[in-house]
């Protein structure tokens, strides 16, 4: 039986890429994207199960997953950024409820299947867990709040044999990151700063997700793992 995972914020950018990096490894993937419009845009394997979902509502969170009969893995990427708006507090508090209490909600409507299974989670946190994002105050808390989310649940639900660790992105080649790569100052600016002098791809976010929902990485709870090509080490 193929073992089974569900992607949140897994229609476009990081969760994307995590999907097909899964399905290419024979996992049953189910993505769920937050509209019709962008699940239509979904340009990957036609393998990946395509579902509609909010993570900012409790109901369609608790019938997406009481509606599956088996769980192994879940993949929280669903997140947003207002960039220069989130000084507003009705902004602010939406990126929260999306960024953080949203990866919350998802971790208890999955927790009864995934104890049953003894399965894994993966939260997305970003390099801003460890520094502040002057235009992004509410991205930057929230990620913040996902590092420590994910070491309170690791150390709660180790004794449900339930494994919760994070991947923590930096300047990765996506939709989101478009205008920054576009604007050859920024551009500048943020390779000066990566040793390895590049944008990283979806499909290197995947292949940590991947290692990290294996019975390699079974001894793996609690960990917190960067993904920007040394930003965060200089």
């Amino acid at each position: 039986m193929n073992r089974t995972v569900v992607i949140t914020g897994g229609t476009r950018g990081i969760g994307a890429g995590v999907a097909e990096v899964m399905s290419r490894s024979g996992w049953h993937v189910i993505s769920a994207g937050v509209s019709e419009e962008e699940i239509a845009r979904f340009s990957g394997s036609k393998d990946i199960e395509l579902r509609l979902l909010d993570v900012t509502d409790e109901t369609a969170v608790d019938g997406l997953f009481s509606g599956l009969g088996r769980l192994d893995a879940l993949v929280n990427c669903a997140g947003i950024l207002v960039r220069e708006r989130e000084y507003e507090l009705d902004v602010f508090q939406k990126v929260i409820d999306v960024n953080l209490t949203g990866t919350m909600r998802c971790c208890l409507a999955s927790y009864p299947l995934l104890r049953a299974s003894g399965g894994a989670i993966v939260n997305t946190a970003s390099m801003l867990s460890y520094f502040g994002g002057p235009l992004v105050p509410a991205y930057s808390a929230s990620k913040g709040g996902v590092a420590q989310l994910t070491k309170a649940l690791a150390a709660r639900w180790a004794q449900d044999g339930i494994r919760v660790n994070a991947v923590a992105p930096g300047w990765i080649d996506t939709e989101m990151t478009e205008g920054l790569r576009r604007d050859a100052r920024r551009n500048d600016t943020i390779m000066d700063r990566t040793p390895l002098d590049r944008w990283g791809q979806v499909e290197e976010v995947g292949a940590l997700v991947k290692w990290l929902l294996s019975a390699e990485a079974g001894f793996v709870t609690g960990a917190v793992y960067p993904v920007d090509g040394g930003y965060s080490a200089v």
